[in-house]
Protein backbone atom coordinates (compact mmCIF):
# COMPACT_ATOMS: atom_id res chain seq x y z
CA UNK A 1 0.00 0.00 0.00
CA UNK A 2 1.41 3.38 -1.03
CA UNK A 3 2.02 5.74 1.87
CA UNK A 4 1.56 9.49 1.38
CA UNK A 5 2.59 12.09 3.93
CA UNK A 6 0.78 15.42 3.60
CA UNK A 7 2.72 18.38 5.03
CA UNK A 8 0.31 21.09 6.17
CA UNK A 9 0.12 24.57 7.64
CA UNK A 10 -2.66 23.52 10.04
CA UNK A 11 -5.35 20.85 10.29
CA UNK A 12 -8.34 19.58 12.19
CA UNK A 13 -9.56 20.22 14.84
CA UNK A 14 -9.21 23.80 13.56
CA UNK A 15 -11.98 24.74 11.17
CA UNK A 16 -11.18 26.62 7.97
CA UNK A 17 -11.45 26.15 4.22
CA UNK A 18 -7.87 24.87 4.38
CA UNK A 19 -8.62 22.14 6.93
CA UNK A 20 -11.88 21.10 5.24
CA UNK A 21 -10.07 20.70 1.90
CA UNK A 22 -7.37 18.66 3.67
CA UNK A 23 -9.94 16.40 5.29
CA UNK A 24 -11.64 15.79 1.94
CA UNK A 25 -8.35 14.98 0.21
CA UNK A 26 -7.21 12.52 2.88
CA UNK A 27 -10.59 10.78 3.11
CA UNK A 28 -10.83 10.43 -0.68
CA UNK A 29 -7.29 9.07 -0.91
CA UNK A 30 -8.01 6.53 1.82
CA UNK A 31 -11.04 5.40 -0.16
CA UNK A 32 -8.70 4.83 -3.12
CA UNK A 33 -6.54 2.49 -1.06
CA UNK A 34 -3.72 4.84 -0.06
CA UNK A 35 -2.32 5.01 3.45
CA UNK A 36 -2.23 8.69 4.40
CA UNK A 37 -1.13 10.85 7.30
CA UNK A 38 -0.75 14.57 7.86
CA UNK A 39 2.08 16.51 9.49
CA UNK A 40 1.47 20.12 10.55
CA UNK A 41 3.99 22.93 10.83
CA UNK A 42 4.58 24.92 13.99
CA UNK A 43 2.01 27.43 12.78
CA UNK A 44 -0.73 25.00 13.77
CA UNK A 45 0.38 25.40 17.38
CA UNK A 46 -0.32 29.13 17.31
CA UNK A 47 -4.06 28.43 17.09
CA UNK A 48 -4.47 24.99 18.66
CA UNK A 49 -3.18 23.54 21.89
CA UNK A 50 -0.30 21.14 21.31
CA UNK A 51 -1.50 18.12 23.25
CA UNK A 52 0.60 15.33 21.79
CA UNK A 53 3.00 14.51 18.98
CA UNK A 54 0.29 12.49 17.20
CA UNK A 55 -3.46 13.17 17.22
CA UNK A 56 -6.47 11.67 15.51
CA UNK A 57 -9.53 13.56 14.32
CA UNK A 58 -12.38 12.21 12.23
CA UNK A 59 -10.42 8.98 11.78
CA UNK A 60 -7.37 10.79 10.34
CA UNK A 61 -3.86 10.84 11.83
CA UNK A 62 -1.95 14.11 12.21
CA UNK A 63 1.61 14.44 13.48
CA UNK A 64 2.60 17.74 15.10
CA UNK A 65 5.84 19.63 14.75
CA UNK A 66 6.54 20.72 18.34
CA UNK A 67 7.39 24.20 19.52
CA UNK A 68 6.98 27.72 18.16
CA UNK A 69 9.55 29.57 16.08
CA UNK A 70 10.64 32.98 17.29
CA UNK A 71 13.20 35.62 16.42
CA UNK A 72 13.33 38.37 13.79
CA UNK A 73 11.85 37.91 10.32
CA UNK A 74 13.80 35.44 8.17
CA UNK A 75 15.42 33.88 11.25
CA UNK A 76 11.97 32.83 12.47
CA UNK A 77 11.00 31.40 9.08
CA UNK A 78 14.30 29.56 8.70
CA UNK A 79 13.79 27.93 12.08
CA UNK A 80 10.25 26.94 11.15
CA UNK A 81 11.36 25.31 7.89
CA UNK A 82 14.16 23.48 9.68
CA UNK A 83 11.74 22.21 12.33
CA UNK A 84 9.38 20.84 9.65
CA UNK A 85 12.27 19.14 7.86
CA UNK A 86 13.53 17.54 11.09
CA UNK A 87 10.07 16.32 12.12
CA UNK A 88 9.48 14.63 8.75
CA UNK A 89 12.79 12.78 9.03
CA UNK A 90 11.97 11.77 12.60
CA UNK A 91 8.57 10.42 11.54
CA UNK A 92 10.18 8.54 8.63
CA UNK A 93 12.13 6.40 11.10
CA UNK A 94 8.92 4.57 12.04
CA UNK A 95 6.46 5.46 9.23
CA UNK A 96 8.26 5.72 5.93
CA UNK A 97 6.32 7.63 3.24
CA UNK A 98 6.54 6.70 -0.42
CA UNK A 99 5.50 10.23 -1.46
CA UNK A 100 5.74 13.55 0.36
CA UNK A 101 2.93 15.87 -0.66
CA UNK A 102 3.28 19.39 0.77
CA UNK A 103 0.61 22.06 0.68
CA UNK A 104 1.24 25.80 0.56
CA UNK A 105 2.62 28.04 1.94
CA UNK A 106 6.17 27.70 0.66
CA UNK A 107 7.50 27.44 4.22
CA UNK A 108 5.97 23.96 4.28
CA UNK A 109 7.32 23.29 0.81
CA UNK A 110 10.96 24.04 1.65
CA UNK A 111 11.07 21.76 4.70
CA UNK A 112 9.20 19.00 2.88
CA UNK A 113 11.37 19.30 -0.25
CA UNK A 114 14.57 18.93 1.77
CA UNK A 115 13.16 15.91 3.58
CA UNK A 116 11.97 14.27 0.34
CA UNK A 117 15.39 14.65 -1.21
CA UNK A 118 17.06 13.20 1.89
CA UNK A 119 14.69 10.23 1.86
CA UNK A 120 14.87 9.73 -1.90
CA UNK A 121 11.11 9.91 -2.43
CA UNK A 122 9.04 12.00 -4.88
CA UNK A 123 8.02 15.51 -3.81
CA UNK A 124 4.61 16.86 -4.80
CA UNK A 125 3.71 20.47 -4.04
CA UNK A 126 0.18 21.86 -4.02
CA UNK A 127 -0.59 25.57 -4.12
CA UNK A 128 -3.94 26.61 -2.71
CA UNK A 129 -3.22 30.35 -2.87
CA UNK A 130 -0.22 32.60 -3.23
CA UNK A 131 0.29 33.56 0.37
CA UNK A 132 1.84 36.91 -0.50
CA UNK A 133 -1.49 37.83 -2.11
CA UNK A 134 -3.45 36.35 0.79
CA UNK A 135 -1.53 38.59 3.20
CA UNK A 136 -2.56 41.61 1.15
CA UNK A 137 -6.16 40.39 1.16
CA UNK A 138 -6.28 40.02 4.93
CA UNK A 139 -4.39 43.29 5.45
CA UNK A 140 -1.26 41.81 7.02
CA UNK A 141 0.97 42.61 4.04
CA UNK A 142 1.52 45.10 1.24
CA UNK A 143 1.82 44.29 -2.44
CA UNK A 144 5.34 44.93 -3.68
CA UNK A 145 6.92 45.04 -0.22
CA UNK A 146 10.18 43.24 0.51
CA UNK A 147 8.29 40.49 2.35
CA UNK A 148 5.86 40.17 -0.56
CA UNK A 149 8.68 39.79 -3.10
CA UNK A 150 10.57 37.33 -0.92
CA UNK A 151 7.50 35.15 -0.37
CA UNK A 152 6.76 35.16 -4.10
CA UNK A 153 10.36 34.21 -4.92
CA UNK A 154 10.35 31.35 -2.40
CA UNK A 155 7.07 30.02 -3.81
CA UNK A 156 8.50 30.06 -7.32
CA UNK A 157 11.65 28.24 -6.21
CA UNK A 158 9.72 25.45 -4.49
CA UNK A 159 7.39 25.09 -7.47
CA UNK A 160 10.28 24.87 -9.92
CA UNK A 161 12.02 22.12 -7.91
CA UNK A 162 8.93 19.98 -7.22
CA UNK A 163 8.59 16.68 -9.07
CA UNK A 164 4.93 17.49 -9.70
CA UNK A 165 2.68 20.44 -8.95
CA UNK A 166 -1.01 20.89 -8.27
CA UNK A 167 -3.00 24.10 -8.05
CA UNK A 168 -6.63 24.47 -7.04
CA UNK A 169 -7.61 26.40 -10.17
CA UNK A 170 -6.52 27.57 -13.60
CA UNK A 171 -5.78 31.09 -12.41
CA UNK A 172 -2.95 29.89 -10.20
CA UNK A 173 -1.69 27.50 -12.87
CA UNK A 174 -1.54 30.24 -15.50
CA UNK A 175 0.36 32.52 -13.11
CA UNK A 176 2.97 29.80 -12.48
CA UNK A 177 3.41 29.21 -16.21
CA UNK A 178 3.99 32.96 -16.62
CA UNK A 179 6.80 32.61 -14.07
CA UNK A 180 8.50 30.03 -16.25
CA UNK A 181 7.22 26.81 -14.63
CA UNK A 182 6.59 24.07 -17.20
CA UNK A 183 2.84 23.68 -17.70
CA UNK A 184 3.25 19.94 -18.25
CA UNK A 185 4.03 19.29 -14.61
CA UNK A 186 1.15 21.39 -13.22
CA UNK A 187 -2.13 19.62 -12.61
CA UNK A 188 -5.33 21.33 -11.48
CA UNK A 189 -7.13 19.82 -8.51
CA UNK A 190 -10.19 22.03 -8.12
CA UNK A 191 -11.89 22.70 -4.84
CA UNK A 192 -14.44 20.00 -4.26
CA UNK A 193 -17.19 18.70 -2.05
CA UNK A 194 -17.53 15.36 -0.32
CA UNK A 195 -21.03 14.61 -1.55
CA UNK A 196 -21.45 11.83 1.00
CA UNK A 197 -21.79 14.62 3.57
CA UNK A 198 -24.67 16.29 1.72
CA UNK A 199 -28.06 14.68 1.50
CA UNK A 200 -31.41 16.36 1.03
CA UNK A 201 -31.31 19.93 2.35
CA UNK A 202 -32.78 20.27 5.84
CA UNK A 203 -36.24 21.80 6.22
CA UNK A 204 -36.48 25.41 7.37
CA UNK A 205 -35.57 25.68 11.04
CA UNK A 206 -38.52 27.72 12.26
CA UNK A 207 -37.23 27.87 15.83
CA UNK A 208 -33.93 29.39 14.70
CA UNK A 209 -35.78 31.76 12.37
CA UNK A 210 -37.88 33.01 15.28
CA UNK A 211 -34.77 33.38 17.43
CA UNK A 212 -33.13 35.55 14.73
CA UNK A 213 -36.29 37.52 14.01
CA UNK A 214 -36.77 36.24 10.46
CA UNK A 215 -40.42 36.31 9.45
CA UNK A 216 -41.87 33.48 7.38
CA UNK A 217 -41.80 34.39 3.70
CA UNK A 218 -39.29 37.22 4.06
CA UNK A 219 -36.46 36.88 1.48
CA UNK A 220 -33.14 36.06 3.16
CA UNK A 221 -29.78 36.82 1.56
CA UNK A 222 -26.97 35.04 3.40
CA UNK A 223 -23.24 34.82 3.79
CA UNK A 224 -21.54 32.06 5.77
CA UNK A 225 -17.77 32.31 6.08
CA UNK A 226 -14.81 34.28 7.36
CA UNK A 227 -14.91 38.04 7.83
CA UNK A 228 -11.93 39.22 5.76
CA UNK A 229 -11.84 42.53 3.92
CA UNK A 230 -11.55 40.92 0.47
CA UNK A 231 -14.86 39.07 0.99
CA UNK A 232 -16.60 42.39 0.30
CA UNK A 233 -19.42 42.12 2.82
CA UNK A 234 -19.39 45.91 3.19
CA UNK A 235 -20.66 46.06 -0.41
CA UNK A 236 -23.40 43.58 0.43
CA UNK A 237 -24.44 45.65 3.43
CA UNK A 238 -24.50 48.78 1.27
CA UNK A 239 -26.67 46.93 -1.26
CA UNK A 240 -29.46 46.23 1.23
CA UNK A 241 -31.18 49.66 1.17
CA UNK A 242 -31.25 49.45 -2.63
CA UNK A 243 -32.63 45.89 -2.59
CA UNK A 244 -35.29 46.80 -0.06
CA UNK A 245 -36.80 49.40 -2.40
CA UNK A 246 -38.25 46.53 -4.43
CA UNK A 247 -38.24 43.88 -1.67
CA UNK A 248 -38.88 45.74 1.59
CA UNK A 249 -38.88 42.60 3.72
CA UNK A 250 -35.49 41.34 2.51
CA UNK A 251 -32.96 40.61 5.23
CA UNK A 252 -29.22 39.92 5.20
CA UNK A 253 -27.98 37.13 7.48
CA UNK A 254 -24.24 37.10 8.18
CA UNK A 255 -22.81 33.99 9.84
CA UNK A 256 -19.17 34.02 10.89
CA UNK A 257 -16.55 36.22 12.50
CA UNK A 258 -13.18 37.78 11.84
CA UNK A 259 -11.12 40.93 11.75
CA UNK A 260 -13.73 42.99 9.83
CA UNK A 261 -16.63 42.28 12.16
CA UNK A 262 -16.40 45.59 14.00
CA UNK A 263 -16.30 47.67 10.81
CA UNK A 264 -19.12 45.71 9.20
CA UNK A 265 -21.32 45.99 12.28
CA UNK A 266 -20.73 49.73 12.26
CA UNK A 267 -21.66 49.91 8.56
CA UNK A 268 -24.89 47.99 9.21
CA UNK A 269 -25.77 50.17 12.19
CA UNK A 270 -25.43 53.26 9.97
CA UNK A 271 -28.03 52.03 7.47
CA UNK A 272 -31.41 53.80 7.32
CA UNK A 273 -32.94 50.48 8.43
CA UNK A 274 -30.24 48.70 10.45
CA UNK A 275 -32.61 45.83 11.24
CA UNK A 276 -32.10 44.72 7.63
CA UNK A 277 -28.80 43.08 8.63
CA UNK A 278 -28.50 40.29 11.19
CA UNK A 279 -25.15 39.17 12.60
CA UNK A 280 -25.38 35.60 13.89
CA UNK A 281 -21.74 35.41 14.97
CA UNK A 282 -19.51 32.36 14.74
CA UNK A 283 -21.43 29.09 15.03
CA UNK A 284 -20.24 25.49 15.54
CA UNK A 285 -19.70 23.61 12.29
CA UNK A 286 -22.34 21.11 13.36
CA UNK A 287 -24.90 23.94 13.46
CA UNK A 288 -24.18 25.48 10.05
CA UNK A 289 -26.87 23.47 8.25
CA UNK A 290 -29.52 25.11 10.43
CA UNK A 291 -28.49 28.51 9.07
CA UNK A 292 -28.32 27.27 5.49
CA UNK A 293 -31.95 26.21 5.87
CA UNK A 294 -33.02 29.84 6.39
CA UNK A 295 -31.19 31.35 3.41
CA UNK A 296 -32.74 31.80 -0.02
CA UNK A 297 -29.66 33.18 -1.82
CA UNK A 298 -26.04 32.71 -0.75
CA UNK A 299 -24.08 35.82 -1.73
CA UNK A 300 -20.31 36.04 -2.20
CA UNK A 301 -19.39 39.65 -3.10
CA UNK A 302 -15.60 39.28 -3.19
CA UNK A 303 -13.69 42.42 -4.14
CA UNK A 304 -11.56 42.48 -7.29
CA UNK A 305 -7.90 41.74 -6.49
CA UNK A 306 -5.08 39.39 -7.48
CA UNK A 307 -6.19 37.03 -4.72
CA UNK A 308 -9.83 36.82 -5.78
CA UNK A 309 -9.01 36.69 -9.48
CA UNK A 310 -6.54 33.80 -9.08
CA UNK A 311 -8.12 31.71 -6.30
CA UNK A 312 -11.39 29.79 -6.27
CA UNK A 313 -13.30 29.66 -2.97
CA UNK A 314 -14.94 26.57 -1.50
CA UNK A 315 -18.15 28.07 -0.11
CA UNK A 316 -20.08 28.51 -3.40
CA UNK A 317 -19.62 24.80 -4.14
CA UNK A 318 -20.87 23.85 -0.68
CA UNK A 319 -23.88 26.11 -1.23
CA UNK A 320 -24.66 24.40 -4.56
CA UNK A 321 -24.34 21.01 -2.86
CA UNK A 322 -26.83 22.29 -0.27
CA UNK A 323 -29.21 23.10 -3.17
CA UNK A 324 -28.98 26.83 -2.54
CA UNK A 325 -29.05 29.64 -5.09
CA UNK A 326 -25.67 31.37 -5.47
CA UNK A 327 -24.92 34.98 -6.42
CA UNK A 328 -21.29 36.13 -6.57
CA UNK A 329 -19.10 38.94 -7.80
CA UNK A 330 -17.69 38.56 -11.29
CA UNK A 331 -14.05 37.90 -10.35
CA UNK A 332 -11.81 35.22 -11.84
CA UNK A 333 -12.12 32.79 -8.95
CA UNK A 334 -15.91 32.84 -9.15
CA UNK A 335 -16.00 32.58 -12.94
CA UNK A 336 -14.21 29.22 -12.72
CA UNK A 337 -17.03 27.88 -10.53
CA UNK A 338 -20.21 29.59 -11.69
CA UNK A 339 -21.81 29.85 -15.12
CA UNK A 340 -23.94 32.99 -15.11
CA UNK A 341 -27.63 32.23 -15.48
CA UNK A 342 -27.04 28.48 -15.37
CA UNK A 343 -25.55 27.42 -12.02
CA UNK A 344 -25.68 30.84 -10.36
CA UNK A 345 -25.52 34.56 -11.04
CA UNK A 346 -22.60 36.99 -11.29
CA UNK A 347 -22.53 40.75 -10.68
CA UNK A 348 -19.89 43.46 -11.02
CA UNK A 349 -17.47 43.49 -8.05
CA UNK A 350 -17.06 46.49 -5.75
CA UNK A 351 -20.50 47.69 -6.82
CA UNK A 352 -23.37 47.59 -4.27
CA UNK A 353 -25.92 48.75 -6.87
CA UNK A 354 -24.98 45.88 -9.21
CA UNK A 355 -25.25 43.40 -6.34
CA UNK A 356 -28.68 44.75 -5.39
CA UNK A 357 -29.90 44.59 -8.98
CA UNK A 358 -28.82 40.95 -9.38
CA UNK A 359 -30.29 39.93 -6.04
CA UNK A 360 -33.60 41.61 -6.90
CA UNK A 361 -33.66 39.80 -10.26
CA UNK A 362 -33.06 36.48 -8.53
CA UNK A 363 -35.83 37.05 -6.01
CA UNK A 364 -38.21 37.81 -8.86
CA UNK A 365 -37.32 34.59 -10.71
CA UNK A 366 -38.31 32.10 -8.01
CA UNK A 367 -40.10 29.96 -10.58
CA UNK A 368 -36.66 29.07 -12.02
CA UNK A 369 -34.98 28.25 -8.72
CA UNK A 370 -35.58 24.49 -8.81
CA UNK A 371 -33.93 24.24 -12.25
CA UNK A 372 -30.97 26.40 -11.15
CA UNK A 373 -30.52 24.29 -8.02
CA UNK A 374 -30.60 21.08 -10.03
CA UNK A 375 -27.95 22.40 -12.43
CA UNK A 376 -25.80 23.50 -9.49
CA UNK A 377 -25.89 20.07 -7.87
CA UNK A 378 -25.10 18.39 -11.19
CA UNK A 379 -22.17 20.75 -11.72
CA UNK A 380 -20.74 19.80 -8.33
CA UNK A 381 -21.37 16.10 -8.91
CA UNK A 382 -19.67 15.97 -12.30
CA UNK A 383 -16.78 18.41 -11.77
CA UNK A 384 -16.20 18.91 -8.04
CA UNK A 385 -16.79 15.56 -6.32
CA UNK A 386 -13.68 14.70 -4.30
CA UNK A 387 -14.12 10.97 -4.66
CA UNK A 388 -13.84 11.30 -8.44
CA UNK A 389 -11.23 14.05 -8.67
CA UNK A 390 -8.83 12.47 -6.16
CA UNK A 391 -7.94 9.84 -8.77
CA UNK A 392 -5.80 12.50 -10.44
CA UNK A 393 -3.49 12.43 -7.42
CA UNK A 394 -3.21 8.67 -7.67
CA UNK A 395 -2.25 8.84 -11.33
CA UNK A 396 0.54 11.34 -10.61
CA UNK A 397 1.86 9.38 -7.63
CA UNK A 398 2.02 6.20 -9.71
CA UNK A 399 3.89 7.96 -12.53
CA UNK A 400 6.44 9.42 -10.12
CA UNK A 401 6.98 6.12 -8.33
CA UNK A 402 7.27 4.26 -11.61
CA UNK A 403 9.89 6.74 -12.77
CA UNK A 404 11.79 6.28 -9.51
CA UNK A 405 11.73 2.51 -9.93
CA UNK A 406 12.90 2.72 -13.54
CA UNK A 407 15.79 4.97 -12.54
CA UNK A 408 16.75 2.51 -9.82
CA UNK A 409 16.80 3.37 -6.16
CA UNK A 410 20.13 4.13 -4.54
CA UNK A 411 21.39 1.87 -1.73
CA UNK A 412 20.67 4.63 0.77
CA UNK A 413 17.13 4.98 -0.54
CA UNK A 414 16.58 1.23 -0.37
CA UNK A 415 17.75 1.20 3.23
CA UNK A 416 15.56 4.17 4.20
CA UNK A 417 12.50 2.71 2.51
CA UNK A 418 13.04 -0.74 4.03
CA UNK A 419 12.01 -2.26 0.67
CA UNK A 420 8.41 -2.83 1.72
CA UNK A 421 6.78 -5.49 -0.41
Amino acid sequence: MTRVLHVLDHSLPLHSGYTFRTRAILKAQEALGLEVRGLTSQRHNAEAEWDSACEQFDGLTFHRTPGMSDGPMLVRELREMSATHSEILELAKEWRPDVIHAHSPALNGVGALRAARALGVPFVYEIRAFWEDASVGNRTGTEGSAKYRLTRSLETQVASRADALFTICNGLRDDLIARGIAGGKIGVMPNGVDLTMFGDPPPRDDALAAQLGLATGAPVIGYIGSFYDYEGIDDLIAAMPILRRSHPDARLLLVGAGEMEGEWRAAAAALPEPEAVIFAGRVPHSEVERYYSLIDVLAYPRKASRLTDLVTPLKPLEAMAQRRIVAASNVGGHRELITHGETGFLFAPDNPAAAAETLAELLERRAEWDAIRARGVEHVRTRHDWHNNARRYLDVYQLLLAGLNEAGASPAHRQQQGLRA
